[in-house]
């Protein structure tokens, strides 16, 4: 079992950090964060249920909910398909925002046989809106190339979609090959810095963030 870092935790739900290369949720031949934490509680004395109710993409890491019942699973889901969870991420991009704010909407496919999404012009099967705002911390100078460092709400939840965004616009996430970077870093510069909700069952407003610990997020981005 890797050792966990728990950010929060009641009889409903728990809240980690997931580490870059970890998966969500496996199969039973794959293990993942999710058997993880079911080890975790059992050792505590708890079921050990754990079940999945958003994902982070096996490249991406930083705060990730689960919940501990199939009653909080399904009061988690309704509540995200109502827009009530909230998640913010951190990201570096290749190249040098003239934005320092902004709103991106587009189109997006998810092809599961690549396992890449792609923008599209009109709207098909399996093509879905994805939305996002952002707002720029500044930008640096990585490996002699301009980096800008983003704040990303996300306001819908598609597959790689803050990575295909911007990298439609010319600015891949650092590290994202599959996107198109030419910058080489050893994680996509991505990570799931906060999460905020009202909780279901108190009703009480949670809010769980957790600082990147990879060194690109640390540049003195400053430069505008």
């Amino acid at each position: 079992m890797n050792e966990l870092k728990v950010l929060y935790e009641d009889k409903h739900l728990i809240a980690v950090i997931k580490p870059y290369g970890v998966l969500s949720q496996g199969n039973e031949n794959t293990k993942s964060l999710c058997d993880d934490i079911s080890s975790y509680l059992k050792e505590k004395g708890e079921n050990g249920e754990c079940y999945v109710i958003h994902r982070l993409d096996k490249t991406t890491g930083g705060v990730m909910f689960f919940a501990k019942t199939k009653a909080m699973a399904s009061k988690m889901s309704t509540l995200i398909q109502n827009g009530g969870f909230h998640k913010v991420y951190y990201a570096v991009l290749s190249g040098k925002l003239k934005d320092k704010t902004g709103a991106l909407a587009d189109l997006l496919y998810h092809d599961k046989a690549k396992n890449k999404t792609y923008v599209v012009k009109k709207e098909r099967k399996g093509v879905k809106v994805a939305k996002l705002c952002y707002v720029s911390h500044g930008s640096a100078e990585f490996q002699n190339k301009d980096v800008t460092k983003v704040e990303v709400l996300l306001l819908t939840g598609r597959t790689h979609q803050i990575r295909v965004q911007f990298a439609s616009r010319k600015y891949p996430l650092v590290g994202d090959k599959k996107y198109g970077s030419s910058i080489p870093y050893k994680q996509i510069a991505l990570w799931s810095r906060e999460i905020n909700f009202k909780h279901p069952f108190s009703g009480e407003f949670i809010k769980v963030t957790a600082e990147p610990d990879l060194p690109i997020f640390n540049l003195d981005y400053s430069l505008f």
